[in-house]
């Protein structure tokens, strides 16, 4: 099925806001309907592809049939940009003036290495494509040159799986559930849940240093990685052929969250976890988000160490966002104090022990606890918060996240710098917002923050977010935060990602694009800036 084109993921999915949050909207936010829906896909004007014959046919040849190189207007536009907010009222608009001149569909780790080469050699850039879930520009290069997207939907197998080594192969188009599947009949799990499950893909988790949601247990997609293959246009790349080495530097970390400028992932070896036997999400209540911060600081320390951990804050709560099905509902939302959801997978007697002992510290820090049913509801509904926004959109609401991350002692700090910025940019300029946060991803020396923001779309909606985004930007990187968490860096990010590193950093990371891609073309101005 392909993702919908101007909104996310299954179109029988999308569900009407309940009138309760239309109201709140409406009289908190001064949130009035906006334009009616999206435009239809065959009304948006698509200009020609720029793509000349010669080019046309060496790509085909490298893809070994003409049905695999698309340049038909639906096909450009399913390729154009990400899942941003601003990437979809920009879509929703009609505007395309950043549309591929093709879309390559390659089978093979050569069939890659060759469409590099036809592109390097016709001044084409080129964009490796997963899911098409990217929400911080990373399939928007900068605008040189036409641009070929490179889909990999086709490298889409479970190569091998060692159930000795608890390894697998897995190719880059292999969307996850498809992934889930397939271990799940060996016995086995990647354990990899982010909200974009659904339509991701493995080599876009890869590429984004991605985090599920049950990071807690499982750990960051990056910690499961093991080796790699990639196509760059200078040649092939294998890194990894064991577990941890001492061989020089870990040339796998320089891949991992490249987001497709340094190369296309065409291989993924992670480490895989055999399929739980139990599974089981609770809900807690804190009285306030310092002190459930501190509880989950507390079990991230000192353990035992769920494998579900979030916080959701006091406006989040209230508003019942950590229960995205149950949104609307007062017995999901509306009450006081903060939303914990603490889960616990893996044998009957390991859950039970960890769960027995993490009440324990979570009643010892001040935590109620509510039972499985806000547990269940968050487990039901944690993949829907996407289709909300959607709904969102169509009322009238603009409602986009961003996150980010920061050792604990500055957790309090950094939380309260970025609600500020955001509060008080968008205040000034007449839609005073709803901000929401919550802390997803616990480690035993920080954590990370999650905002959602929700407040009316103003005359010129994504020319009104991108001051906010700037303030947002420069208060995380002023309160020692990371410019993103698990989102990655994109061009929405990338200004802020060179500050970050530095100017030596930045000259390092140049250096190895100007190795691997001499001719600047993998995807141009993400990550990286163009020189």
């Amino acid at each position: 099925m392909e993702m919908l084109w101007s909104g996310w993921g299954d179109p029988a999915k999308a569900a009407p806001l309940p009138d309760s949050v239309t109201g709140l909207l409406r009289d908190l936010l001064g949130v009035t309907p906006g334009k009616s829906g999206p435009a239809d896909i065959d009304a948006i004007a698509v200009p020609e592809s720029p793509l000349g014959d010669e080019a046309r046919t060496a790509l085909a040849d490298c893809l070994g049939s003409p049905a695999h190189l698309l340049t038909d207007a639906e096909a450009r536009i399913r390729h154009t940009r990400g899942k941003s907010t601003p990437d979809l009222l920009r879509i929703r608009a009609g505007e395309v003036d950043d549309i591929p001149a093709a879309v390559a569909l390659p089978a093979t780790h050569d069939e890659v290495l060759a469409v590099l080469r036809v592109c390097a050699g016709h001044g084409l850039a080129a964009v490796p494509f997963g899911g098409g879930t990217s929400v911080v520009g990373g399939l928007a290069p900068e605008r040189r040159r036409p641009f070929v997207a490179l889909d990999l939907r086709r490298l889409d197998r479970l190569v091998t799986l060692d159930e000795v080594s608890r390894t697998a192969v897995l190719q880059p188009g292999l969307r996850a559930p498809r992934c889930e599947a397939l271990l799940n009949e060996r016995g086995f799990t990647l354990g990899h849940f982010p909200q974009s499950y659904e339509w991701a893909t493995i080599g876009g988790f890869a590429a984004a240093r991605s985090s599920g949601q049950a990071s807690a247990g499982y750990g960051r997609f990056d910690d499961m990685v093991l080796g790699l293959t990639v196509a760059t246009p200078e040649g092939s790349l294998e890194v990894g052929r064991a577990p941890r080495s001492a061989a020089g530097p870990d040339l796998r970390q320089l891949i991992l969250g490249s987001e497709g400028a340094l190369g296309v992932i065409t291989a993924v070896t992670v480490r895989i976890r055999p399929l739980p036997q139990t599974k089981v999400y609770e809900g807690w209540r804190f009285p306030s988000f310092e002190q459930g911060a501190l509880a989950l600081r507390t079990l991230a320390q000192q353990g035992p160490q769920p494998t579900v951990l979030r916080l959701s804050d006091e406006t989040e709560t209230f508003i019942g966002l950590a229960q995205p099905d149950a949104i609307g509902q007062s017995e999901a939302g509306q009450s006081a104090g903060c939303m914990a959801i603490a889960g616990y997978e893996g044998t009957a007697e390991d859950t039970a022990d960890r769960r027995a002992r993490a009440r324990d510290v979570l009643l010892a820090c001040g935590g109620e606890l509510l039972g499985e049913e806000p547990g269940d509801r968050w487990a039901h509904g944690r993949y829907n918060a996407p289709y909300l926004r959607d709904s969102l959109l169509d009322a009238g609401a603009f409602v986009e996240t961003l996150e980010t991350a920061t050792f604990w002692s500055g957790l309090s700090a950094l939380y309260t710098a970025v609600r500020e910025a955001l509060t008080n940019t968008l205040t000034e300029a007449g839609t005073p917002p709803l901000v929401m946060c919550h802390i997803s991803h616990v480690y035993e020396n920080g954590a990370s923050l999650y905002f959602t923001v929700v407040c009316a779309q103003g005359g010129d909606p994504v020319a009104h977010w991108a001051p906010v985004k700037r303030a947002a930007n420069d208060a995380i990187l002023a309160a020692g935060g990371t410019i993103s968490h698990h989102h990655g860096v994109g061009t929405d990010h990338r200004d802020w990602y060179t500050q970050e590193i530095g100017s030596v950093g930045v000259r390092i990371l140049q250096a190895v694009k100007n190795e691997l891609d001499p001719a600047g073309i993998l995807n141009p101005g993400v990550l990286i800036p163009v020189r």
